[in-house]
């Protein structure tokens, strides 16, 4: 069955739009790459070189087998290490872990909780099992934090757990299978361009987030609803 947001039911126009689904940092939090960036400049490292590591054989580095949960945490950071080193720097994985957990955004949220009470909500997350990932928080009141905006979700996806990771098609169909949804008739927002490609390959209206009022506008239009 189609929902219908109320801010269309009043003006008697019909948004299909069945579920919005979420990725978690970048989005929900502050992004790491922010992080990165910070950690790039106490080291004297050129800007974005975390990011260029991470970006570099995307399928199989070590990012990819951390967050599929293939390797684990000691073995993320020889092969982060050996990956850093090979591009012209010696960065350990061990010091990057500690950068990811963003600053949970409280507009986000509130835009969360205002699209559960008319839509489906999911989250894919890609994350890791030893408590580090975008999704993740370094302290117990984040943690909390944290907990308390992942409970909202009807469904969450962590690849950590799934063994797939974004932009796999395959987890943004697990999402619309559990949800009960059609892709078509969904809403994604993501703050990497790379993962909202197969998002918007199998229909979904799919927003890159650039910025909390950026992202609130395009989420407004999409659905009907009016986020402050």
């Amino acid at each position: 069955m189609e929902l219908v947001s109320r801010t269309a039911a009043r003006k008697g126009v019909l948004i299909v739009v069945a579920a919005v689904i979420w990725d978690f940092g970048g989005v929900i939090t502050s992004s790491p790459f922010e992080a990165f960036n910070r950690f790039e400049e106490e080291r004297g490292l050129p800007r974005d070189f975390i990011r260029r590591v991470n970006s570099t054989n995307p399928d199989s580095n070590a990012w990819a087998l951390f967050e599929r949960n293939e390797i684990d945490t000691a073995g993320f950071d020889v092969k982060f290490l050996e990956e850093a080193t090979a591009l012209g720097h010696a960065v350990r994985g061990a010091d990057i872990l500690p950068r990811l957990s963003g600053d949970v955004r409280p507009r986000m949220v509130a835009a969360l909780a205002a699209c559960k009470d008319v839509f489906k909500v999911g989250c894919i997350t890609n994350n890791v099992q030893t408590g580090h990932g975008a999704g993740m928080a370094g302290t117990s009141s984040k943690a909390a934090q944290v907990a308390g905006v992942m409970a909202m979700f009807d469904v969450v996806i962590e690849s950590s757990k799934a063994g797939v990771r974004k932009p796999d098609p395959r987890i943004y169909q697990m999402m619309c299978e559990q949800l009960a949804v059609d892709p078509a008739d969904c809403v994604y927002l993501d703050d990497l361009g790379i993962n909202c490609k197969p998002a918007a390959m199998l229909g979904m209206r799919a927003i890159k987030v650039g910025g909390v009022d950026q992202a609130l506008a395009e989420l407004s239009a999409a659905t009907d609803l009016i986020f402050e």
